[in-house]
């Protein structure tokens, strides 16, 4: 945390040293908001906005056809998590992050230049601030001219503004993203580190127009344009052959990736059914794990983890996906995006995930995930009314809510990428294989270690 601190005063530094920028000199007037300044930049950036308008950063969706057939829109906007639950339900609060201006319902007009966000991605004064109940809008207090004349290049801290921050805290969702990847040493992560190659985001994912590579699990389940490590490293990587032959099923992230959450902790399971509690706020008040909160009133219980050994699965590039209004058997625990492949599966190498488990609401007569509504005055933040909030949400998405609802217990996959360690800190034999190895090989589809041949 104290290198992030470091970091962002260096990048204000940085910044006060840009005032010099052909953008002070076309751009002079006031503005009165984001949109002004939007327009502002397409005076000489035509094509900005429509090549945004293309991706999924703006769209937060896209059309897929699963794995079962079902050829569907999924996205950010309608897929239902297992952590803040659903964007839909909760249009003003979750889109705060989106890469526009004022997304508070179903008529946001996707289709206007000027609702696109320009500032978003380039600002380099530290001072850009998006209202997190306002669907976007800037906040107040942003001196618009000023950001707009100081634009540049993204950096990993405007990446990491939103993705860093996933599911509502540093480091919450992801696990191999948090603020420690802002300014990190090579021990942490060898790409990113400043005594490194000392990598941004976009030089791994950029693809051009606005557009990025990688697609995550949870939100585009049916992707085919992934990338991975073989981008840049290719052929024969390492001086002993054995290790050659592994990576053509295991993929580079399982033994270079020893372990994720390294430094901030990570969200490992969340149940939300114990929320609005006052006797359990009261219970657990001050009580915490690895300097998190254990109870709120919220949210309910939590259980984080640091130095997390991933969980392996086989993976194709494919995914299960569970959609709003699917049936669940609440006796069993439903995967909300089980990755595809196995043993027998060509396609398939073994990869490390971060398994987030869930405890969350389900409607006992009709035997769905029931969308929460938690933001505003009538969410469950503000009320702590169970019957409201599931109304509410239910209504969002269009589905019926019998008023009877129940706890069920769901799980998500989420790839784990970055935080790749020195060569030196990777995997060994033994770290797999062997008494102590972390592999289930039963799950992977052996009948033991393959290592032990009596």
């Amino acid at each position: 945390m104290k290198r992030w601190i470091l970091g962002l005063l260096a990048l204000g530094v940085a910044a006060s040293t840009a005032w010099a920028t052909p953008h002070r000199e076309a751009i002079t007037e006031p503005l009165a908001d984001g949109r002004a300044a939007t327009r502002e930049c397409l005076k000489c950036h035509e094509d900005a906005a429509e090549s945004i308008m293309r991706t999924n950063h703006w769209t937060l969706a896209k059309v897929q056809t699963l794995a079962d057939g079902r050829q569907v829109e999924l996205g950010k906007k309608n897929v239902l998590n297992n952590y803040c639950g659903s964007i839909k339900s909760n249009w003003a609060r979750c889109t705060s992050c989106h890469i526009g201006y004022g997304w508070v319902g179903e008529d946001f007009a996707l289709d206007k230049p000027e609702n696109v966000d320009c500032l978003v991605c380039h600002d380099t004064t530290g001072t850009y601030r998006k209202d997190t109940n306002s669907g976007g809008e800037v906040f107040q207090t942003v001196n618009i001219l000023r950001v707009a004349q100081n634009v540049g290049a993204p950096t990993r801290d405007t990446c990491g503004a939103c993705h860093f921050a996933g599911g509502g805290g540093d480091g919450v969702k992801h696990g191999d993203m948090d603020s420690s990847l802002a300014y990190p040493e090579r021990q942490l992560d060898v790409h990113m580190a400043t005594d490194g190659l000392d990598f941004t985001c976009q030089q791994c994912h950029v693809e051009g127009g606005h557009k990025f590579s990688g697609r995550s699990l949870t939100i585009s389940p049916a992707a085919t344009d992934h990338f991975g490590c073989e981008k840049c490293h290719e052929g024969a990587l390492h001086s002993d052959p054995t290790l050659d032959r592994h990576a053509a099923r295991v993929a580079c992230q399982t033994c270079h990736i020893p372990a994720f959450a390294r430094e901030v902790p990570t969200k490992m399971a969340w149940d939300w059914m114990t929320g609005g509690r006052d006797d359990l706020a009261e219970k657990h008040s001050g009580e915490t794990q690895h300097g998190r909160a254990v109870y709120t009133k919220g949210k309910g219980h939590a259980e984080w983890g640091l130095k997390v050994v991933p969980a392996y699965a086989w993976y194709n590039g494919r995914a299960d996906a569970y959609l709003v209004g699917d049936k669940i058997d609440p006796a069993t625990t439903t995967v909300l995006n089980a990755p595809h492949g196995s043993r027998t599966d060509p396609a398939a190498k073994i990869f490390p995930f971060k398994v987030h488990k869930g405890r969350q609401p389900y409607d006992l007569e009709h035997r769905y995930l029931l969308p929460m509504h938690t933001t505003g005055a009538e969410g469950f933040w503000t009320s702590f009314d169970w019957e409201k909030t599931l109304r509410i949400g239910a209504e969002a998405f269009g589905l019926t809510y019998s008023g009877k609802f129940g706890a069920a217990d769901t799980e998500s996959w989420w790839k784990v990428n970055h935080m790749v360690a020195p060569k030196e800190k990777a995997l060994k034999c033994l770290d797999c294989h062997g008494e102590t190895g972390r592999l289930d090989w039963q799950r992977l589809g052996y009948e033991k270690d393959p290592m032990n041949k009596i």
